[in-house]
């Protein structure tokens, strides 16, 4: 009999041992020479094999299901570069129609006036946002004879990161209105003691990566115009909408927060949130010309034809336009209102079963954004929710722990958004893991086996 060979896998059915070469390619330096495409493709592939199953990830807002048609579109557009607008002008054309959707769904007084672009995702449009608020205050001081010192932005501790950013990078002084017990978001009472003359702007957040909620937009403006009768500053509101702007339009038709608000000067969304696009898309809507300062606008000549460009990057994938203009013209208004419907159903059905699990309890429970937050309630002794998201990421399930800003350090939380493609039969997966989960950590007993995986459905 032969001896076997050292280190050979011993043989199976269906066993296709990869070959030599495979096992060879360096991984931190530029290979030497070329390989075959077959052989770094499965190298690849195998390799991303072990990230987390993005279906089941309950920490990101980023849409991770298309539809197949959408899908072939951005295949179909993926090498078109949507700078280059002469060469591609259908693609130049779907954008502008998806502006002025978004103009009309967010009751702009006058569509055609609104200007508008796409961007890589809501961060480049909160700054794109953030950049014009300033560039306005500047020109009003200029006009007045007064010093551009140092400008202030107003927003919540709540606010996402790259709005730490726009201020850092663009030399603003951010004013962080501090939570307090039971409020985690911006609040009107607490606004105007951070306002004052230098002050370009306020950023109200709809729909607050900490908890989902919503601040209330027209009670800020409220706020302002009173500040501003009793002070003569005229403070604008830039929205953040990165996801409620997508979802408030058509579950809660009644709610005051967009250009219906004279004092919202422009609004940023995230297509590939609850616009159904895969990341990285987003929108940046004026309410009008005056509201988006001219020298943000360049004209652009040297790719074979003359377009106006107000965007931090140029060269960008068209494919991601062309998926958001397939979105919208697949759902239209209903379409897009049952799948927010459907997505907050989901969330506010999971958070009443997350209640009656002990000793969890709600911070809130899904009625904006399809997405809550909630923890262990206050001296619960034993596990963390630090341990519950770990056991939860053993079990497949990507759902994160965090803990609020100062002065609410004390509050952690676990977080759960619900998107497209998060279907019934995953819930139910997702409520039994967190049980067995749960009792698991409380009762100090050995893990039981881990489930198979899930099926996509």
């Amino acid at each position: 009999m032969a001896e076997a060979q050292l280190g050979a896998p011993p043989a199976s059915p269906g066993f296709d041992p990869p070959p030599s070469d495979d096992l060879l390619l360096p991984v931190e330096e530029l290979p030497a020479s070329e390989s075959s495409p077959d052989l770094v493709y499965r190298r690849v592939r195998d390799e991303l094999m072990l990230d987390g199953n993005a279906r089941l990830n309950l920490a990101t807002f980023v849409t991770t299901w298309m539809e197949p048609q959408a899908r072939q579109l951005m295949t179909d557009t993926a090498e078109k570069n949507l700078a280059d607008r002469a060469e591609y002008p259908q693609i130049t054309a779907m954008e502008a129609r998806c502006v002025r959707m978004l103009a009309r769904l967010w009751h702009a007084p006058d569509p055609e006036r609104v200007r508008g672009c796409s961007t890589t995702g809501s961060s480049e449009a909160a700054m794109l946002g953030g950049l014009a608020l300033k560039r306005r205050w500047q020109e009003r001081r200029r006009a007045q004879g007064r010093d551009t010192g140092r400008p202030n932005l107003v927003m919540g501790a709540n606010v996402q990161v790259c709005w730490k950013k726009f201020a850092n990078y663009f030399e603003v002084e951010p004013r962080y209105v501090p939570m307090a017990p039971g409020r985690y978001h911006l609040s009107p009472e607490a606004l105007t003691a951070y306002c004052d003359d230098n002050t370009i702007g306020v950023v109200a957040v709809l729909g607050s990566t900490f908890d989902g909620s919503y601040e209330p937009v027209a009670d800020l403006c409220m706020v302002l115009d009173g500040y501003q009768a009793a002070t003569g500053t005229d403070i604008p509101v830039h929205v953040d909408g990165a996801s409620g702007a997508l979802v408030a339009p058509f579950l809660d038709p009644g709610l005051m927060w967009d250009f219906q608000l004279e004092r919202v000067a422009s609004i940023n969304t995230s297509g590939h949130k609850y616009g159904h696009v895969f990341p990285g898309l987003g929108w940046a809507l004026w309410r009008d010309a005056e509201a988006l300062p001219e020298d943000l606008v360049f004209e652009v000549d040297y790719l074979g034809g003359r377009s106006a460009s107000f965007t931090l990057n140029f060269s960008r994938p068209g494919a991601h336009v062309v998926a958001q203009y397939y979105s919208f013209l697949r759902y239209g208004f209903e379409g897009m209102r049952s799948l927010a419907a459907q997505c907050r159903t989901t969330a506010c059905a999971l958070a009443a079963r997350i209640r009656s699990i002990p000793p969890y309890e709600l911070i809130t429970d899904g009625s904006e954004l399809p997405a809550f937050a909630f923890r262990l309630a206050p001296g619960t002794p034993g596990p963390t929710v630090f341990d519950v998201s770990r056991a939860m990421r053993a079990r497949g399930w990507h759902l994160p722990a965090y803990t609020f800003p100062v002065p609410c350090q004390d509050v952690s939380v676990l977080r759960l958004v619900v998107r497209t493609g998060f279907t019934a039969e995953l819930a139910g997966m997702f409520i039994t893991d967190l049980t067995e989960v749960t009792r698991q950590l409380h009762t100090g007993r050995a893990a039981s086996p881990l489930p198979e995986p899930l099926a996509a459905t």
